[in-house]
């Protein structure tokens, strides 16, 4: 196993997330979702730092979901590599998610699908390989663009927690970076000095998720205070007066008759 350390201000971070949500219980067997990306490559590798010198003792593995693209193996050599240089197993399944996401019958958003059965095949292969838990690398940046796309596409004021029980599967999900912002990653990514491989999704530069990062990024350089505020906003403590619900059409009809005292 390679040297692998954290800087002080990182470790204090990820321990932050790890102490003030329970995500890490002496025992744990966490599996890390683990795409190639940038993120996923940071978290697999930030577990492994703290590992070695955790009070709470963990084991740690990785997994990776092959989805199918047609363009070819989505496991590089240098993803093999990274993680063999960690000296954490790694698990890969291969899928047909491609296929079933971007059918012409499918009515839903690609993404959606895709995210949703990625996740379900992590979560058998956790269960398969004797882990408890699941972590994905959903940071700080994730968490303020799925806010306010929930608002924007779903009329809904929602987003994903920092750990999540799954009472079907027992996994618990966690989310250890989510006090990380995307640009912090990138730099850290750039001094473990791992390459990224080419993404072969189609939907790449054409997600919602895209368009949102890019409002946030222009209103920012109009008002630098825009996604603090918008990440202060995830917090229940800072829901403020909002309308009752919308009434049904059984209810309006019943206060359409009060209201003009319709006796029938």
């Amino acid at each position: 196993m390679k040297d692998v350390t954290l800087s002080r201000s990182y470790s204090r971070r990820l321990y932050r997330a790890l102490i003030e949500f329970q995500m890490i219980s002496e025992g744990d067997g966490i599996l890390v979702g683990f795409s190639g990306g940038k993120d996923s490559a940071f978290l697999l590798y930030a577990l492994a730092a703290i590992q070695q010198y955790s009070p709470v003792s963990f084991r740690l593995g990785a997994a990776t979901v092959d989805v199918g693209f047609s363009s070819g193996d989505l496991i590089s050599e240098e993803m093999k590599a990274f993680v063999a240089g960690l000296g954490v197993p790694y698990f890969i399944t291969k899928t047909n998610i491609a296929k079933v996401a971007f059918s012409s019958e499918q009515k839903r958003s690609p993404c959606a699908v895709c995210s949703h059965l990625r996740r379900g095949s992590l979560n058998s292969l956790a269960v398969e390989n004797g882990y408890n838990k699941v972590a994905l690398a959903h940071h700080r940046d994730d968490a303020v663009e799925t806010f306010l796309m929930s608002i924007l596409y779903s009329g809904q004021i929602h987003v994903f927690r920092p750990v999540t029980h799954l009472d079907r599967t027992g996994i618990t999900v966690i989310r250890p970076l989510i006090y990380f912002k995307e640009s912090e990653i990138r730099g850290a990514v750039k001094r473990m000095g791992y390459n990224p491989p080419f993404t072969p999704c189609p939907q790449q530069d054409k997600s919602q998720r895209l368009s949102v990062k890019n409002l946030i990024r222009s209103l920012s350089r109009e008002n630098p205070m825009v996604y603090t505020n918008l990440f202060k906003a995830l917090h229940t403590n800072a829901v403020g007066e909002l309308w009752p619900p919308t009434a049904s059409k059984e209810e309006m009809k019943e206060l359409h008759r009060m209201f003009f005292h319709d006796k029938r």
